[in-house]
């Protein structure tokens, strides 16, 4: 049974955070920059050395590589706002009004319990990880020391808790991210035209 108080009681000295806000994995960002960057100068190579037409035929597989990089380590993500939460497992996205969270925890990663007993596992967003080794000199700011996930956890929390009632019956929505799996198909257009015109060139 979760302690915390009733919407619109926040703590004190607690703000909402900024809206929206965004929390991602820096591993996650990481991966993605680094695949993008490698995918670029792949297709630039293949440029140099063999032209456009050579390269156009490449891109496809690549950005299809970049693609799941993209899914697999960036799409997922924590994002709250005044209203609510909204979290993004790979291609699956969830809208939850903060009027139907009861708690907002972290074990290993963050989750939201719904006010019927359900949760909503983020696979993106802060981590729980090992507490940040202390300074030879204690840091001038006591939250210095507290892990990133812990603060951003806070943050989240701030935000519930800063949150208006809206009333119980607002509804959670799932859905799919669609402009992705929109991309998706156009990757998979594009490799199969390649496909087709470097068998006929053949």
């Amino acid at each position: 049974m979760s302690n915390a108080p009733r919407h619109g009681e926040a703590g004190s000295g607690s703000s909402p955070a900024p809206s929206p806000r965004v929390f991602r994995a820096p591993s996650g960002v990481a991966a993605f920059i680094l695949a993008s960057i490698a995918a670029l100068l792949l297709l630039g190579d293949a440029v140099v050395r063999a032209g456009w037409a050579e390269m156009l035929l490449l891109a496809p597989w690549l950005l299809l590589v970049v693609w799941f990089i993209y899914v697999a380590t960036f799409a997922s993500h924590v994002s709250i706002d005044a209203d609510g939460a909204t979290v993004q497992n790979l291609l699956r996205i969830v809208r939850i009004p903060w009027a139907r969270v009861s708690d907002v925890g972290v074990r290993y990663q963050v989750r939201f319990t719904l006010d019927d007993g359900r949760i909503v596992n983020a696979f993106g967003g802060p981590v729980a990880g090992r507490p940040a080794r202390p300074g030879v000199r204690a840091a001038d700011n006591p939250r210095a020391r507290i892990p990133p996930a812990l603060r951003d956890l806070e943050l989240i929390r701030e935000q519930w808790l800063a949150a208006a009632e809206t009333g119980s019956t607002t509804r959670v929505s799932r859905r799919w991210d669609l402009p992705t799996l929109g991309v998706l198909l156009l990757l998979a257009l594009w490799a199969l035209g390649a496909v087709i015109i470097s068998g006929a060139a053949g």
